[in-house]
């Protein structure tokens, strides 16, 4: 997108609250400025953003741009811009404005008879018709003018003289010590925070920014708040922003406000003095080569330039010229320190990037350390506040007011804060928002200031935390724990009560009171020890809900203290047949008003049953609780460790729960607590209609830590520990917490090889255990009545009837032993023994799990020690194999060679296409050193090959007759990406084979993309017997530098979700034109770009085949990939059975597999093992997927046949030997046959049309993906995916992923649903948030 567009955008939206999109071509707006304009323009915007609203200046702002317009009808050229519409727009929305224009008070300093150059302007635009939404918009959503600044202090009455006062011997809090300030004096302190726009603040700023306001209010001086803008290239107008909005959060407050680059002229004037002065020079020498020589203390070769020589080389930089451009100015100091910071260092460079503030005027920026000292200087600092890793340049700070002869102010260093467990570095943050990892700058994740804020840290907590550290120079690593506990001082005094149950861990149970007859209303306090919090009301109701997890510690005949209530009776606690509690009565016992030693319990009244009170005070409000953690997993990464290696990938987790009715009220950023489970800030208030679906959206919620090293509360937990007594229980789960604990360091694979290797020690314990108990455990069961039928456990939800429905066989309390029994007795060695050697894990329960379980257990994959990548095992390998020989085939029919082109990338031929590769730029895998030496240029790895390939192509291709050029390579890629990594699914190395060809014209080149896609299709449908959806990618999906991408879509059932099959792309002539690869027109003679196509597929359909066949006993191999299609079990042999009928029965079943691999051309295995069974055999194959197999058995071949089973069905028949070749190769063409029409099925069922975003949602809740109507624009495209994860999650566990494209199916491409572009006039589905029409039909849905 246009940055100006974008920017104008954002101003709308976050500044002026207004959603309306900007169409430039309806509007008639300047498309195409000069560098010039293009710096006014955005300098425009940020004016609107930050003077037009701030009530201290809007006044002057208005005046100044009245001024402005005297003598010109638009801002920004002769046209309108998008200057105009960014600062007409702030004052359409601002009350201040519209009161000035409808004045007619005689006498008043703002009455309508002034600033009628700007009312021209604004009345113009406002009458404009491209404007007419975005008129009624602005005007309907006043947007108030907020206040950055503050007034300067002035001392009071009481203020001490001004003789000193120590800060030293103050302490704040829990005894913070604050250094002195060396000549400080009440009233004449300057101190200043510098930071610079190139990202949001963190917690680390906000610790120097809170530590100069302390000192600024101790001594009643001055706040200097300066940007720091002396690199053109990272400073934004967007963080600039932040940073204002941000300061203002934390309670801090400025006196001036100023720019490094106001001081431009000056600073350019000071170096060249230094110069003339002979206390700097201009060296050209190469950066590598000057690291080399101030790391050897060697002196440079221009250190002893004439000044005439360097003042001529010092014009060339300000002129940016091109030997300008590789010089820079460097002091002359002293080439021999022991400090680092005092040879020779830079201070003003070259660049040719215009500045945020001053555009193209100055070619020359000068480095930090050379700027701050001066500024400070000019500013009338006093004390310069640094943290101690600026230690070693102390002394550079002061050699430069030296050397410049100016006022020198005092450096006082302090700590700089360091956390567990949390990054600090702006790059590394900016690498985890780019990466997706986190939701944004403001993820409460983030160590960022509004990241924290919306986590729930308070300005006071954090400001106590800070001050309490005072401003001490030892360093030292600290917890978020301390940070929390701080907050919670803060926030337990007055934060609100509320009840929530939670809908997870079995969900609630309906408690039926006797003695309650009817629903009544009580007032109970918000806070116990805080009446002026308020009130709320609660309903006593004759049935009530409570927590599953609680109900289970419940005793008959016990008390129970329900809070806000008071003490019940346990009456009776019912039972399903699967042992489970499905309702409890009990009466009330409210004379009993000893609390100490009984169970306490939050309860809620059963909304089916409240008739006497109003839905303010029934109906729950549905939450979404939601807990964040920590980023990366390691407390403390060394300096040789790279922190992607320690990234926590499961760092947030969710529950549903119900809680009280007022908390329907409650608004964004509201704290509370919810009993018994902690502190949350609400992140997102309840609404009962959400304004793209139209449906119940839930309270959001983020629990806030309240710094308690002990794990959080559960309930019920504390009473079931203490009613049993397992000591040795207790004793094995904090055995488990400690081994968690170590495993947080570990890799994701290392901690699966741990896993693995407890999982098969805990299997030889539970083998040795079952043999000893299987005597008891028969025993028990002669003794026992007739077996209770097992019903599935139904999980308990808020029921919407008042009337409680029973089980079929309600069982009491004590028929609730025999039934764990049965279960116990079946579960351990009473029926078939467990040897764990299956998979263990249910694809509809766990399907992270089953999936890892099936590629391991059935040998498909091993982990290796570098996280990401895996050994694709024999078995895996052949599947591939079967796909490179299909693959192959048919693009040798087509005239396509094999070729293979080297992995490695030089960073220049990288860097050529820098849009293809801006996608591919942070996975990019760099080798940097040879043995112990440093290479002279990083290599990368490939990502792809069309910067390998394409210098090649425009070599061979010089005539039309080396025309078409078509080229194939089967390599490896590697793709460094830190999302969470999944076998074959997602990884950082993986197999794949890439086309490359050239064409002289599109047409060909078209025909060639559909050509190779149709032949993905049959990769999937004849080979892995899966059905696909061709399409064609949306611009915002599709391949960075292509023209457009077609794509096969495949529909995973178990998970709900799509992936990308394979991709072909029509690259057009964008990489020709790069790479410079032409052909004589044989026509014209004159030479032309080619036309090139790039198409690949990946290991990854491995991935998919299993995930779409796959079940709950292991793989499903469609026959013809797998590595064995049949295998032969030889049954019957026993201990009676003699050597001869051995021998025999071997010479027939070796017969019989020879018959199917010769006369079939069947691949075959016989296994006969003699050290297992043939029951062991049968499970062994099955779990590997084998399509068939053939049991032969002493009765079998008496009747001259053989029993074969197919794995995909289970199904069992008996084949004639001499029908056996053709009938097995019937049955294993049904068989795929049958495994296509299934999935296909599954597919067709699973994709539904939706008109709109409440319809999209509610077949996302279904697992399905949807064909929708969509205007194909990206920001529309990004909001679906945004507004579409905004759904209530009703099942806890739910994905909550919102839906992306998938793809623009081809018309006709699925039958009976409307495919193709939109004829009919349809809206897009976010109509009427988009009022654009739809273009296609688009395919969306949740996708890996």
């Amino acid at each position: 997108m246009n940055p100006l567009k974008s920017d104008l955008q954002d101003l709308l939206s976050n500044t002026c609250g207004c959603s309306i999109a900007i169409d430039p071509d309806q509007i008639g707006l300047q498309s195409c400025y000069e560098n010039k304009q293009l710096v006014d323009v955005a300098n425009w915007i940020r004016f609107a953003r930050v003077q037009l609203s701030d009530a201290s200046t809007f006044a002057e702002a208005i005046q100044e741009l009245d001024n402005f317009l005297a003598h010109r009808s638009f801002l920004v050229s002769d046209t309108l811009s998008f200057a105009d519409i960014a600062v007409w727009a702030r004052l359409e929305c601002t009350k201040s404005w519209d009161e000035i224009c409808t004045s007619e008070i005689k006498g008043d300093p703002l009455n309508a008879g002034r600033f009628v150059n700007l009312r021209r302007l604004c009345n113009f635009l406002r009458s404009h018709p491209g404007l007419d939404c975005l008129t009624e918009a602005l005007r309907n959503n006043p947007v108030p003018l907020r206040s950055l600044t503050l007034p300067k202090c002035t001392a009071s009455d009481s203020t001490p003289s001004r003789g000193g006062r120590a800060a030293k011997d103050m302490k704040f809090e829990e005894g913070g010590k604050f250094e002195d300030l060396p000549g400080a004096k009440m009233g004449e302190v300057v101190v200043r925070f510098p930071p610079e726009a190139s990202g949001f603040m963190h917690i680390g700023h906000a610790k120097a920014a809170l530590l100069n306001y302390h000192y600024k209010e101790t001594f009643d001086g001055r706040l200097i708040l300066r940007f720091d803008d002396t690199n053109p290239e990272k400073e934004s107008a967007v963080f600039e922003e932040a940073i204002l909005a941000d300061l203002p959060r934390l309670g801090i407050k400025w006196d001036t406000f100023s720019y490094t680059s106001n001081y431009f002229d000056r600073m350019i004037e000071l170096c060249t003095q230094l110069i003339n002065d002979g206390k700097a020079y201009a060296d050209d020498t190469d950066l590598e080569t000057m690291r080399r020589q101030r790391e050897a203390r060697q002196e440079s070769a221009c250190r002893n330039n004439s000044v005439e020589k360097n003042l001529a080389m010092w014009k060339a930089m300000q002129e940016g010229t091109e030997q300008g451009l590789k010089t820079c100015i460097r002091a002359k100091i002293d080439m021999s320190s022991d400090n680092g910071a005092m040879r020779d260092p830079t201070i003003y460079r070259c660049k040719l990037e215009p500045h945020i503030r001053t555009g193209t005027k100055y070619k020359v920026f000068p480095i930090y350390d050379f700027a701050c000292p001066i500024v400070d200087s000019l500013e009338g600092v006093t004390h310069a506040l640094r943290t101690s890793e600026y230690n070693d340049r102390n002394c550079q700070y002061y050699w430069m007011c030296d050397a410049l002869k100016i006022r020198k102010p005092l450096v006082i260093d302090f700590s700089r804060l360091a956390l567990q467990s949390t990054i600090l570095s702006k790059r590394k943050l900016t690498w985890f928002v780019e990466q997706g990892l986190v939701s944004g700058w403001d993820d409460p994740r983030m160590p960022t200031v509004r990241g924290i804020l919306r986590h729930g840290l308070t300005s006071e907590g954090l400001r106590q935390f800070i001050l309490a550290q005072g401003s001490s120079k030892s360093t030292g690593t600290m917890e978020w724990d301390k940070i929390w506990a701080f907050n919670k001082k803060v926030i337990d005094p007055v934060a609100p009560r509320y009840t929530a149950l939670s809908l997870s861990r079995g969900g609630v149970v309906p408690v039926r009171v006797k003695g309650q007859k009817t629903d009544v209303t009580k007032q109970t306090p918000l806070h116990p020890k805080n009446p002026s919090v308020g009130e709320k009301t609660i309903v006593l109701a004759p049935v009530i809900f409570v927590e599953y997890a609680d109900a289970e510690c419940f005793i008959e005949g016990g008390s129970v203290t329900f809070v806000n209530w008071g003490n019940l009776r346990i009456v009776k606690i019912s039972f399903n047949t699967a042992g489970r509690i499905y309702t409890i009565d009990a009466e009330l016992n409210l004379e009993d008003t000893d609390y100490k030693r009984t169970q306490k319990v939050t309860w809620l009244a059963d909304p089916g049953v409240l008739q006497n009170v109003g839905d303010e005070l029934a109906l729950l409000t549905p939450l979404s609780c939601l807990t964040y953690g920590n980023l990366i997993s390691k407390p403390l990464i060394g300096k040789d460790e790279n922190f992607k290696d320690f990234i926590n990938h499961n760092s947030v987790s969710s529950e549903s729960c119900f809680g009280d009715p007022q908390m329907r009220n409650l608004k964004k950023g509201d704290i509370i607590q919810l009993q018994r489970k902690g502190f949350y800030i609400c992140d997102q208030p309840y609404r009962p209609s959400h304004p793209s679906t139209g449906r119940e959206a839930p309270c959001v919620l983020i629990y806030i830590p309240d710094g308690a090293t002990k794990e959080r509360p559960t309930a019920g937990s504390k009473f079931r520990v203490d009613e049993t007594g397992d000591v040795k229980q207790q004793q094995q789960k904090k055995g488990e917490a400690s081994v968690q604990k170590e495993s947080a360091n570990l890799t994701p694979e290392e901690a699966a090889k741990r896993a693995e290797k407890d999982r098969l020690k805990e299997e030889k314990k539970a083998a040795r255990k079952a043999g000893r108990e299987k005597a008891k455990q028969e025993q028990r069961m002669k003794s026992t009545e007739a077996s209770i039928p097992v019903a599935p456990a139904a999980t308990c939800i808020v029921p919407k009837s008042p009337s409680i429905e029973a089980p079929k066989k309600p069982v009491n309390a004590g028929s609730k032993e025999k039934s764990q029994l049965v279960k116990k007795t079946e579960n351990s060695a009473g029926g078939k023994k467990q040897t764990r050697l299956g998979v263990e894990a249910k694809k509809e329960e766990d399907t992270a799990e089953w999936y890892t379980q099936v590629i391991k257990k059935a040998e498909m994959l091993e982990y290796y020690d570098i996280s990401g990548c895996y050994i694709l095992r024999p078995w895996s390998y052949f599947i591939w194999n079967q796909i490179h020989a299909f693959f192959d085939k048919a693009i040798a029919a087509m005239g396509v060679d094999n070729a293979y082109f080297p992995m490695f990338v030089s960073k220049g031929t990288l860097e050529q296409e820098k849009e293809h590769i801006a996608d591919f730029a942070p996975e990019v895998a760099w080798v940097t050193r040879s043995g112990s030496s440093e290479l002279a240029e990083p290599i990368a790895l490939r990502p792809t090959s069309e910067t390998i390939m394409y210098p090649a192509f425009a070599k061979w291709i010089k005539s039309h007759r080396d025309l078409p050029l078509k080229l194939n390579q089967w390599s490896n890629i590697v793709r460094w990406e830190f999302k969470h990594p999944t076998p074959f699914l997602r990884t950082r190395e993986f197999l794949w084979q890439e086309g490359h060809t050239a064409f002289a014209s599109k047409p060909e080149a078209e025909a060639e993309v559909l050509t190779i896609l149709n032949l993905y299709r049959s990769i999937y449908n004849d080979l892995l017997a899966i059905p696909c959806i061709r399409g064609r990618k949306t611009e915002r999906e599709k391949f960075p530098g292509g023209e457009y991408t077609t794509t096969v879509e495949v529909f995973i059932e178990a998970s709900g979700r799509a992936i990308q099959g394979a991709t072909s792309h029509h690259l057009g002539q964008n990489f020709s034109k790069i790479f410079e690869v032409m052909f004589e027109d044989p026509e014209t003679n004159q030479p032309r770009y080619v036309y090139q196509n790039s198409w690949g597929l990946t290991t990854r359909t491995i991935g998919v085949m299993i995930m779409v066949h796959a079940d709950n006993q292991g793989l499903v191999l469609p026959p013809r990939v797998a590595r064995y299609q049949v295998v032969v079990v030889p049954c019957g042999v026993t201990a009676k059975t003699t050597e001869l009928e051995r021998e025999e029965l071997l010479g027939q079943v070796k017969g019989i597999t020879a018959r199917l691999h010769e006369e079939a051309g069947l691949r075959v295995y016989l296994d006969d093992r003699e050290h297992v069974s043939p029951g062991w055999k049968f499970n062994h194959w099955e779990l590997k997927g084998v399509p068939l197999r053939v049991e032969v058995g002493f009765k079998d071949l008496a009747k001259n046949e053989v029993t074969a089973v197919v794995r995909y069905t289970g199904e069992k028949t008996n084949i004639p030997l001499n029908r056996l070749t053709t009938a097995v190769k019937s049955m294993l063409d049904e068989v795929h046959d049958l495994m296509l029409s299934r999935a296909t099925s599954i597919q067709n069922s699973h994709i539904l049309p939706a008109k709109n975003m409440e319809e999209l949602t509610r077949a996302l809740d279904k697992k399905c993906i949807v064909v929708a109507p969509f205007c194909g624009d990206e920001l529309c495209e990004d909001a679906v995916r945004a507004e579409s994860s905004e759904n209530v999650v009703v099942t806890p566990g739910a994905p909550s992923m919102g839906a992306k494209s998938l793809c623009i199916p081809f018309a006709g491409e699925l039958s009976g649903l409307k495919t193709g572009p939109v004829t009919d006039g349809s809206p897009c589905l976010r109509h009427p948030k988009c009022t654009k029409p739809a273009v296609f039909y688009t395919l969306f849905g949740r996708s890996y």
